[in-house]
């Protein structure tokens, strides 16, 4: 199969779809790849690693996209990327559909087969293309946070861990899963007040196992919810419905009641936010002020770390790449898994949630294959 790797174009966005080592094991199961030139500056990859490991060098995006028969990304295609897509090409990237009926409606109009790293599930049910990027994202939050706080920042000149004598902030971290549970790690690491909420007894009970008295465990209510947000210097929006978009549970009334300087940071932005008053932000310019409160929502925020980010994404995607392009669409029908990736074929939505979240049928995705 031909394998194509594009440049991100998505503001900020420094990683690439696969590493130099995961191209190189492509080509050694005797696919062809085509990069193009300059896909893997973000992460100190010169287009000669590529052509070491045994790819093809294109000079732009429509010559990558144009060939390909399987495109691998990162982010989701922006609109003039979308215009390339054709009816016989595979799209393997995060794309995040729910909040993105516009992204949607061209995807379904291509008549391609768009596979959504974010809901390829695995035997137990996890999101392992999901849980690298949630690590990062986690971990990301706090040290934003922390920036953001800075006075210089538009924050209220609070230092997460405090010192002798003064108290730290008040970290409150809403969904105890792996951002949050990620996101908690960092924050007590820093010597920060830890809260998390979340609505399952079960994860808070293995969040208070791990991290024992350097965490105070939350049971998610309204009530709980209103207490702890306003309470906080720094709140962490880390909710995920797979496929779906994220529910707001932060209102703007409670965000008006927070003190002058607190911060906001919405992991959650690129499934539409779980704050209420959260709208989507840039590397560039990560944050606007609203109600006296610094809003952190940056849609891409592995893309800070690109090298890091790309190592972690690659090695988990590489082994699906390898499936799809051995096998073709075939191999959607004997795994489960990975079909569950699949969000939109041939002018179908494939995936439950994305048709609720905009609107549209739903089709089975082995209906849609026969």
């Amino acid at each position: 199969m031909i394998v194509g790797l594009p440049r991100e174009t998505k503001s900020g966005e420094q990683r690439v779809g696969l590493t130099p080592d995961a191209v190189g094991e492509l080509v050694r199961h005797r696919h062809r790849v085509i990069v193009e030139s300059g896909a893997g500056t973000g992460i100190g990859s010169a287009d000669s690693d590529y052509e070491a490991a045994g790819a093809e060098i294109a000079p732009a995006a429509p010559d990558v996209w144009r060939t390909a028969e399987l495109v691998v990304k990162v982010k989701e295609p922006q609109p003039s990327e979308r215009k390339l897509l054709r009816p016989d090409q595979i799209l393997f990237a995060y794309l995040h559909l729910a909040p993105d009926p516009d992204q949607a409606a061209d995807l379904l109009a291509s008549g391609a087969a768009c596979i959504a790293y974010e809901t390829v599930s695995d035997p137990r049910g996890g999101l392992p293309l999901l849980a690298p990027m949630s690590r990062v994202a986690g971990r990301l939050a706090v040290q934003a946070g922390a920036w953001a706080l800075e006075k210089v920042h538009g924050g209220a000149g609070v230092l997460i861990g405090g010192v002798p004598g003064v108290p730290p902030a008040r970290v409150v971290i809403i969904g105890g899963g792996v951002v949050g549970e990620n996101a908690a790690q960092i924050a007590i690491g820093m010597g920060a007040d830890v809260r998390v909420l979340d609505i399952d007894p079960e994860v808070l009970g293995q969040l208070d196992q791990r991290f024992g008295t350097g965490v105070v465990t939350v049971m998610s209510t309204r009530a709980a919810l209103d207490s702890e947000v306003i309470g906080a210097d720094l709140v962490i929006g880390a909710v995920l419905v797979s496929g779906a978009r994220a529910p707001s549970l932060v209102t703007a009334e409670m965000i008006r009641k927070m003190r002058t300087g607190s911060v906001v940071v919405d992991v959650a932005i690129d499934q539409g936010g779980c704050i209420e008053t959260s709208r989507p932000t840039t590397h560039a310019e990560p944050t606007f002020i609203r109600d006296g409160v610094v809003h952190y929502c940056v849609a891409n925020m592995p893309g800070a770390v690109p090298l890091t980010a790309t190592r972690a994404l690659s090695d988990v995607t590489l082994p699906r790449v390898l499936s799809i392009a051995d096998q073709g669409l075939d191999v959607l029908r004997t795994d489960p898994c990975l079909r569950d990736g699949l969000n939109v074929y041939k002018g179908r939505i494939t995936e439950p949630r994305v048709a609720a979240a905009i609107d549209v049928p739903y089709t089975d995705p082995l209906v849609a294959l026969d």
